[in-house]
């Protein structure tokens, strides 16, 4: 098994003034370790998206919409009662990391370190900014219509 070895990049300053509240929404991204473009690899891809809907992950938190990118991942997150918001994003980054090496048969650093997180007001209209995450391989110019792109999901699209 190889080792893939790259070094942490600061993240401290992502986490000033982050705070976690139960029942609050959060847009969440987080990239690939320098940024490297591993996601284009479908068999990554599927090894991160069955990592992510795995039972276990989330807890008494939802996911609400995610999209993969090749080098990143958007996802709308509610908190549930029994997670902080880095606890949640790093059992997910843990878990897909675990998931992507072993599909890839190396051990070593999937994601950089640190996350980027916005709260959403509660004033906000969550469908639209739900949309504007799952738009994003549009935007990108990786597909023309989003029903081309595999790696997203939306939970509006389950309750049907």
């Amino acid at each position: 098994m190889k080792r893939l070895y790259f070094p942490a990049n600061g993240s401290s300053s992502l986490r000033k003034g982050r705070a976690s509240e139960m029942g609050r929404i959060y847009l969440v991204t987080f990239n690939t370790s320098y940024r490297l473009k591993i996601f284009q690899e479908w068999p990554c891809a599927i090894a991160f998206a069955r990592a992510l809907h795995s039972r276990s992950l989330l807890r008494q938190s939802r996911l609400l919409s995610w999209v993969l990118m090749p080098d990143h991942w958007h996802g709308l997150l509610e908190l549930g009662a029994v997670d902080t918001l880095s606890t949640l994003v790093g059992r997910i980054k843990g878990a897909t990391a675990n998931a992507v090496n072993v599909q890839r048969n190396c051990r070593g650093r999937v994601w950089a370190e640190g996350f980027h997180d916005r709260a959403l007001r509660r004033e906000e209209d969550l469908l639209s900014i739900a949309r504007y995450v799952v738009l994003n391989p549009v935007r990108a110019g990786l597909v023309a219509r989003i029903a081309e792109y595999p790696f997203w999901d939306a939970i509006w699209l389950r309750e049907q």
